[in-house]
């Protein structure tokens, strides 16, 4: 009986860690740099006209305090515009929060090297959204690690039929008015 009962309690221990989220407990340096997004999964009541077909690549800055910058271009009506996020760690391993802790992105890190996952968890017109983005180091989208992402959007409860792969885009200069 007690030679069953060891590999009973380590198989349960390998499925439990099978199920957890990959975590990421990257230093804010190691993190820096800029991350190409390769795909990208939302709920499915964020309406496909609001998502992004194409993106530029993110740049991550760390700040004093531990703090995040995340910077990034997209085009909408023609025009280009900049995003600047600044987020704040909040004693948790890989994960930050921003706009007074409204939204909450945690950064999780993926078997494959040189990927991780952003996954951003806030509201939108009232309403709870969930987005998460398997980014790395080059834009070439590697299939052992959107295999990895997929498991992830499948534990997080995002529908496999929600991932989309963007176009990957340059920077653009946004207009001044």
């Amino acid at each position: 009986m007690k030679a069953l009962l060891l590999p009973i309690a380590l198989s349960l221990l390998a499925a439990l860690r099978a199920q957890d989220p990959p975590s990421c407990p990257l230093e804010p340096q190691k993190i820096a740099g800029t991350w190409y997004v390769k795909a990208i999964v939302t709920d499915g009541d964020l309406p496909k006209e609001t998502r992004s077909r194409k993106v530029s690549p993110v740049t991550v800055t760390a700040l004093g305090g531990g703090d995040l910058e995340l910077s990034f271009t997209f085009r909408k009506e023609a025009r280009c515009h900049e995003k600047t996020a600044r987020m704040q760690p909040t004693g948790e391993p890989g994960k930050y929060s921003s706009n007074g802790g409204k939204k909450h992105m945690y950064i999780l890190e993926l078997p494959v090297e040189g990927h991780c996952v952003l996954y951003c968890e806030g509201q939108r017109q009232g309403k709870p959204v969930r987005v998460g983005k398997l980014i790395g180091r080059n834009p070439d989208v590697n299939p052992e690690a959107l295999e990895a992402f997929k498991k992830f959007a499948q534990r997080k409860g995002l529908s496999l039929e929600d991932i989309f792969t963007p176009e990957q885009t340059e920077s653009c200069k946004p207009e001044s008015d």
